[in-house]
């Protein structure tokens, strides 16, 4: 453990690598902002930066990555970007936005969420390279954050304006904080590299998705967010009625 610490310790000392915590800091930047705009009521605003907090998160790992300037600095600063970012900022949004009219249930479904993004967090810096690259371990603080960003843009392209109180918010927030604290496995895009050679069609995959969401962009964040958010569970259930038909198949024989 000392012999640890003070590889930190020296490590620190000779410096820190700019651009993929510069990324990290302007990620922040902007998560803070959509904590201004939510207290301001500016709650499509809000949802916007967190979102753009989002692309540079992941902007960050990836540059790391390719220009080999990973670093255990570099982790921790990430992790306490992503709970300002799609932690904090989030749940002040959606208590703002639909949970303040529940009172003390409210904030503390606000609360449920924030902790339980903490603890994912915390869990994926202790279990960082002892699981395949391939699979995060419960659903990831940026995705449950996307889903709140999301659905509010989503309201506002439907025409609605200001708070919205509904029944269906704090139980999607639950839902959400749980599974992030889950054993629900979700793919990861690690093994994605774009800076290898792939094939023409990708290329033209690639485009054709952009120009969908540019198109409507407010319903495919949407659209999206909530698709990566019930992949994990979908795939459990998968799983499950898979092996139930591969045991009742065995039976038989």
């Amino acid at each position: 453990m000392k012999t640890s610490k003070r590889r930190d310790h020296d490590s620190l000392k000779r410096g820190i690598y700019i651009l993929p915590n510069l990324f990290t800091t302007v990620g922040i930047f902007f998560g803070f902002y959509a904590v201004i705009s939510a207290i301001n009521g500016q709650f499509v605003k809000s949802a916007v930066f967190i979102l753009i907090a989002a692309v540079l998160d992941g902007l960050d790992g990836k540059i790391a990555r390719v220009t080999r300037t990973t670093s255990r600095f570099g982790v921790e600063y990430d992790s306490l970007s992503d709970l300002v970012s799609f932690g904090a900022a989030p749940a002040l949004l959606v208590y703002l936005w639909s949970l303040a009219p529940y009172g003390r249930a409210g904030w503390i479904i606000a609360f449920l969420y924030v902790v339980c993004g903490a603890l994912r967090l915390a869990r994926f810096n202790v279990q960082a390279g002892a699981r395949t690259s391939k699979v995060f371990v419960g659903l990831p603080i940026p995705a449950a954050a996307m889903v709140v960003a999301s659905t509010v843009l989503f309201r506002n392209f439907l025409g609605g304006t200001g708070p919205f109180h509904h029944p269906v918010v704090p139980v999607a927030m639950i839902f959400l904080s749980l599974l992030m604290v889950s054993n629900v496995p979700y793919y990861s895009f690690k093994d994605l590299n774009f800076f290898a050679k792939k094939p023409f069609m990708t290329l033209v995959l690639i485009v054709l998705v952009f120009v969908v969401i540019v198109m409507q962009p407010h319903v495919m964040f949407f659209v999206m967010a909530m698709a990566y958010a019930l992949s994990g569970p979908s795939w459990v259930v998968y799983r499950m009625i898979h092996k139930e038909k591969i045991t009742e198949e065995k039976h038989e024989f």
